[in-house]
């Protein structure tokens, strides 16, 4: 079967007893990008993806993934996909090398040790092939976690939270293997909490409450949200924090380095405000809103989860 989506879902519903944990959700996602997926914890994220992918069996809705059904052919998209979730899910006593000559019989890949060999050459992890997965760092985890969900040459690479934990440099090396890989034609869906992660996906979409807050590239998003966002920096403005807070046109606060960025909707009020907690020495610029300011009004607005009432 063929589509022109990797991922094309339409309004799925999972319940969990009286809790919907995921209310509607509409997903296009086009062959070869990479995708981020935003959210609060306990936003649907998850459970969007082990539905997408065939895992979770949907209340209601429907959809196709890499041209299958998610309801009737499952089986067919977990053979094309790489799943890695959050938590290590491996073999913690075996090393790396038998960790993935595990996984290299489970997919019954042929020629298996030069598969085995390629796969810890492209990951770096030749010289640690020997090492007790237990005994790995995070970032060293996380690296043998990929080579293991992607050694099977999947259409789409599903990562759940896969930085979480896990120090700058190898962040940074997490992204520049799931760039390479996407390069090669791999669609990647990767949700994540860091925001400069988000920025480097191609589009993001926004989860909250179990549902579909608003999805785009970055530009669109912000673009979207309609804030305003003022900066300053100075020896006040950890002062001014609190006396700003609440006060009309004044939505989000928050700290960026040295300076601080106030957002609001509205602005004639934000700029009264701002014009009225004028202090010596502290001068205020108008800025683009960051994505994260952006988020966290998405968040505001999206108001208290009531899902558990439905």
């Amino acid at each position: 079967m063929t589509t022109s989506f990797a991922i094309d879902v339409q309004n799925l519903v999972k319940k969990f007893g009286d809790k919907v944990a995921v209310n509607g959700v509409s997903i296009q996602m086009p062959y070869g990008q990479v995708w981020g997926f935003l959210g609060p914890n306990g936003s649907g994220k998850t459970t969007t993806i082990r539905m997408i992918c065939g895992l979770l069996n949907t209340t209601s809705g429907e959809g196709t993934c890499l041209g299958y059904d998610i309801a009737r052919e499952s089986r067919e998209i977990k053979v094309r996909t790489g799943y890695m979730t959050q938590k290590f899910s491996f073999w913690g006593d075996l090393t790396i090398r038998e960790n993935l000559e595990f996984v290299a019989r489970l997919y019954q890949l042929p020629k298996m040790k030069t598969k085995v060999d390629d796969t810890l050459e492209n990951l770096g992890l030749s010289n640690r092939q020997h090492q007790v997965a237990d005994a790995l760092s995070g970032g060293w985890k996380q690296r043998l976690a990929l080579a293991a969900v992607t050694m099977h040459e999947p259409d789409l690479l599903l990562l759940d939270e896969p930085t979480a934990g896990v120090d700058p440099q190898a962040r940074r090396d997490f992204w520049d293997e799931i760039h390479r890989l996407s390069s090669n034609g791999m669609t990647v869906l990767v949700s994540t909490h860091y925001m400069d992660e988000a920025e480097r996906c191609d589009r993001v979409a926004y989860l909250a409450n179990g549902v579909m807050v608003t999805k785009g590239t970055v530009a669109d998003i912000i673009a979207r949200s309609g804030l305003v966002t003022f900066t300053a920096e100075g020896d006040q403005i950890r002062s001014m924090a609190s006396q700003l807070r609440g006060q009309p046109g004044v939505d989000h606060i928050a700290y960026f380095g040295s300076a601080l960025h106030v957002s609001g909707l509205h602005r004639d009020r934000l700029e009264s405000t701002l014009k009225r907690s004028a202090q010596d020495g502290v001068q205020w610029h108008e800025v683009q809103p960051s994505l994260e300011d952006s988020f966290i009004a998405l968040m505001n607005s999206s108001g208290e989860d009531t899902r558990a009432h439905s």
